[in-house]
């Protein structure tokens, strides 16, 4: 079965740094296109950056100049660079990835707590 498997969250003080990594297992990583999501409970689960297949990024107003979404194709993995975290960055993050070989299939991981609290 596809496995996306995100880790590197926790506990960060306000100003602080995270790096978040998902790895990806049984998918044709190479050509998937991947994105990190971000969800509060009660609210909508929200696009944080995507990353195509060829490396093109684009990320939401929110985190445009904080966040770095990068992916090695080697080790089957994206990373999402987090820099100057606030308060409003808290937020279960999800990994996404989405092949389109004869139809679309989405991946999802497990979900990772980011926190971000003096």
């Amino acid at each position: 079965q596809v496995q996306l498997v995100e880790s590197g969250g926790g506990l960060v003080q306000p100003g602080g740094s995270l790096r978040l990594s998902c790895a990806a297992s049984k998918i044709a990583f190479s050509i998937a296109d991947m994105a990190w999501y971000r969800q509060v409970p009660g609210k909508q689960r929200d696009m944080v950056a995507t990353i195509t297949s060829d490396g093109r990024t684009n990320y939401a107003d929110s985190v445009k100049g904080r966040f770095t979404i990068s992916r090695d194709n080697a080790k089957n993995t994206v990373a999402l660079q987090m820099y100057s975290l606030k308060p409003d960055d808290t937020a279960v993050y999800f990994c996404y990835g989405s092949t389109h070989i004869r139809i679309q299939r989405d991946y999802w991981g497990q979900g990772t707590q980011v926190t971000v609290s003096s």
